[in-house]
């Protein structure tokens, strides 16, 4: 089965708690703080490799965790960071936050890495804080809590060419003639339900892969006969061989067929017209009249395509197509090369964004939110009190209480930061 879509949830390690403790020496009766940091919890990352070709393992493994680092210990000894989580993936696979459906990544090389979640920081030891003031300081930071998200990966063939056209014109014969694929062939419609790929060898140095896309049919675009799951993976593809029944056997037009698969390339994406398209006009073997084979490629040359007579039963034709594709897509490749590189200028919004949001939850409580103080929440042990005075003076120092007043928040309000409520006081 080829999976080409799957949801998974991702977790990175949080970082180990920091130490407490002083030095306790036979000869050392005032020992300063030795308290030891934590470790760095593990980032999650996702890796392409051209070991794996499917989607199909992420059916039966969905959540993946990071593990936390260690925790910091007395004598200074720092804990151990824990090791980074690796989620190889197959070439071609885009990176989805699958609450804003947002693109994060597009992994098409062989190792190429994309960090999905970073591991929490790991909390200071006590002997971190020690200052001339106050030399003996009693607390110590928890590690910072890992995060977590929901991914959504999409895998798009890597294909040079994909053959497109109606079901049952012969595509699926085409890459058997010409490659060691086997996909399943058959005289009903959609038996390809899934892409097959096959390398197609000219010769020693001339190869290129070859992709079956299953199927298209009118209404593509909007996901009709899984149109959607069908047109991801002719994206990838460089050139296209768009093929006809030129007998018209299913009861169909040929000349109407290729202009109806190319309304819907264009209604799903722009940069799919742009493709460079040949024309290929299969079961020759069986046209009764040749002056229908004559009409087609004289409309199809008039609108500027190529049109190659082929027979995947006898074999006629296929070598000159094969040729002409190899041609094409050296000359998609020397164009890449002149089209000069395009400089992404970043657009910078002049107004600062705030540090600190405040919104209402659903029990009427006040919810804080902001990167600086949800770390300080997460990182704090309210249960010594030495860590909540410090607490209290960040929490000063970041002027919160006057933002929350101005926000309309009053005596007695809850307030919640991240899964920690608060009671607001003057």
């Amino acid at each position: 089965m080829f999976i080409d879509r799957a949801r998974i949830l991702i977790e990175s390690g949080s970082g180990g708690n920091g130490m407490s403790s002083f030095r306790r020496e036979k000869y050392v009766p005032k020992g300063g703080p030795s308290g030891g940091d934590g470790g760095h919890g593990g980032a999650v990352i996702l890796r392409a490799t051209r070991n794996m070709n499917t989607l199909i393992d992420f059916r039966y493994r969905r959540i993946f965790k990071a593990k936390p680092g260690e925790n910091g210990q007395s004598s200074n000894k720092f804990g151990k960071d824990a090791n980074d989580l690796y989620i190889d993936v197959p070439l071609g696979t885009s990176v989805y936050d699958d609450e804003s459906d947002k693109l994060l990544a597009d992994l098409v090389a062989d190792g190429e890495e994309y960090v999905a979640l970073k591991g929490g920081r790991g909390g200071r030891g006590n002997a971190r804080f020690a200052t001339s003031a106050n030399r003996a300081p009693k607390f110590a930071e928890q590690g910072e809590p890992g995060q977590e998200r929901w991914l959504r990966l999409e895998l798009k063939v890597l294909a040079d060419v994909g053959i497109i056209g109606y079901p049952s014109v012969g595509k699926s014969s085409l890459i058997r003639k010409v490659s060691a694929a086997k996909p399943e062939v058959a005289a009903y419609p959609f038996t390809t339900l899934t892409p097959s790929l096959g390398v197609v060898r000219l010769d020693e140095e001339r190869q290129f892969v070859m992709a079956d896309i299953p199927g298209l049919i009118e209404g593509a675009s909007k996901g009709v006969g899984l149109g959607h799951q069908f047109l991801r993976h002719v994206e990838r593809s460089k050139v296209l061989l768009h093929m006809v029944d030129i007998t018209g056997s299913e009861g169909r037009d040929p000349l109407e067929d290729v202009e109806i698969i190319n309304t819907e390339l264009a209604l799903y994406s722009d940069l799919l017209p742009q493709k460079r398209q040949l024309i290929v006009a299969n079961k020759i073997d069986a046209l009764s009249d040749v002056e229908e084979l004559r009409n087609f490629t004289k409309i199809q040359t008039e609108k500027g395509r190529e049109v190659f007579p082929i027979s995947t039963v006898t074999g006629e034709g296929i070598p000159a197509l094969l040729q002409r594709t190899w041609e094409v897509l050296q000359e998609v490749a020397m164009e890449a090369q002149e089209e000069p590189a395009v400089i992404d200028e970043a657009i910078y919004d002049e107004t600062p964004q705030p540090d600190f949001t405040v919104t209402r939850g659903d029990d009427a409580a006040y919810e804080l939110h902001g990167r600086r103080i949800e770390r300080l929440v997460g990182m704090t042990n309210f249960d010594d009190d030495y860590s909540v005075l410090r607490f209290q003076k960040i929490w000063r120092y970041m002027e919160l209480d006057e933002f929350l007043r101005e926000h309309g928040v009053k005596q007695g309000d809850t307030i919640r930061i991240g899964e920690v409520e608060f009671t607001f006081e003057e």
